[in-house]
Formats: structure tokens, sequence, C-alpha cells
């Protein structure tokens, strides 16, 4: 299984943040998208960071209320781990629970963004795959 696998399934919209735009702006994005975590992006494709709910808690906690009205930028991570739609699920599950990673962006050859896959999705798509199999076995052993 791939990762493009899970993106056929889940779909490839990925919302995005620009890097100017307010921490307030982020969390009216996070709410009316019901997302944990958006994709950092000045035109949409390129990846300049990742930024989720717990980034801004934790500095919520530091810096009280007038945090909302800074960018992004500020409370971002820059360096970002990325995925190719050709890698494997296995891989993938293994590098989000080794590195504590809960969304990573999937990018094409030409670094493009193309998606961004959560634990939550991998699970899922892992569960699916089990149910199907059950069956398959279940009828087999029927039959």
């Amino acid at each position: 299984m791939r990762v493009s696998d899970v993106l056929r399934n889940k779909g490839d919209l990925v919302v995005t943040v620009r890097p100017e735009h307010s921490v307030t702006d982020l969390l009216d994005l996070l709410a009316e998208h019901g997302v944990g975590a958006l994709v950092v992006s000045s035109d949409g494709r390129s990846v300049d960071g990742i930024v989720s709910e717990r980034d801004v808690v934790r500095r919520l906690q530091q810096h009280g209320a007038a945090l909302l009205d800074s960018p992004v930028s500020d409370i971002m991570t820059a360096t970002v781990a990325t995925v190719g739609p050709d890698a494997d699920l296995e891989d993938l599950m293994r590098q989000m629970t080794e590195r504590r990673f809960r969304h990573l962006p999937v990018v094409d050859d030409d670094s493009h963004l193309v998606g961004i896959v959560s634990i939550g999705d991998v699970v899922k798509h892992r569960i699916e795959h089990l149910e199907v199999e059950r069956d398959q076995l279940t009828a087999y052993i029927s039959s």
C-alpha cells in the first residue's frame, strides 16, 4: 500500500494558510475545516511550514492573547518532513510513530503540495484494508 492509496480515499484537498496571516485567521481555518493542522504556504503549492493546534496552545501559554494577532510564521514549524505519493504506507506509519508526527504533507517530485495525510487517515485506511481481508477470509472459509 502506498500514500497515494490513502489520498485516493480521502481526497487531495489541502487547506493552507499564508505565513503572514494572523493566528486568529489560522484558528478560523482550523475550525472551519475541522482539521488539526495546516500547511503554511505562500502560494498554495509550496510547503513553507506547518502549524498545528498544539503549536497554538503552547505559544498561547507562553505569550497570552497577544499571540492571536501575530503572524502564523511566528509559530509555524519551518523545517517540515514531507512524503511522496509513492511512499510505502508501512514506512510512513513507522516514521509518524517514531518522529511523533500527526500530519505529513505529500509532495510530488517537483516539491509541489499534492495532499496531506494525518495519522488518523492512515489508521482509518489500515482498518478498512484489514476489514476487507477479514471479509475475504470469512467468505473463503465459508465456501
